[in-house]
């Protein structure tokens, strides 16, 4: 049986600092994860590398059998709506017999949005 990758999906730049914060990202949640659980990974929609189908190509050489891409974007724009869903019907064409999931943006979700007022709490106050 396969194991459950999960890919962070980010839009890139052409500044390679711009990646840091997702590199540690990644970083933390494959500690989090533990090293049996599955691969975890960075991808870019443009400027970056990996690109989404190379990164989903790399976990299924990797032996995963279930891939969730987590967009890494505030919100649902143009990108997500538009451009993502092409994508993953690339990833999925690809890659048949694997499982290609998406959640939502991160800045979607309630728990995030909640850490983020959190933060900007603490700055107000220090």
């Amino acid at each position: 049986m396969g194991s459950h990758g999960i890919v962070l999906f980010a839009h890139g730049a052409r500044d390679a600092r711009w990646a840091e914060p997702f590199e540690r990202l990644a970083t933390r949640l494959r500690e989090l994860r533990g090293a049996d659980a599955g691969p975890v990974s960075l991808a870019f929609l443009e400027l970056m590398t990996p690109d989404l189908p190379s990164a989903v190509a790399d976990q299924v050489s990797a032996g995963a059998c279930v891939v969730t891409v987590v967009p890494v974007f505030f919100g649902q724009g143009g990108h997500i709506r538009r451009d993502l869903p092409l994508i993953l019907d690339q990833c999925r064409a690809a890659n048949p017999s694997v499982e290609i999931r998406c959640s939502v943006a991160v800045g979607e979700d309630a728990d995030v949005i909640e850490a983020i007022a959190g933060y900007c709490l603490r700055q107000a106050s220090s």
